[in-house]
């Protein structure tokens, strides 16, 4: 995968991490998501991988 595919892909799973964190907590409504602490916790886990995506580097291959 390209460098700035994995980045961009990266970009985007934080942002919808970020999203299902403040619906978890209740702060974006208008969903069966807002309110339930499940987001709450699986949202920061998903910004996690996608800042892991977005700031992995490969080993160069000998």
């Amino acid at each position: 995968m390209s460098r700035p595919l994995r980045v961009s892909l990266g970009v985007l799973v934080v942002a919808v991490g970020l999203l299902w964190t403040r619906q978890g907590l209740g702060y974006v409504g208008g969903s069966v998501m807002s309110g339930v602490t499940l987001w709450a916790v699986i949202g920061p886990v998903v910004v996690v991988a996608g800042l892991a995506l977005a700031l992995w580097r490969p080993r160069p291959r000998p």
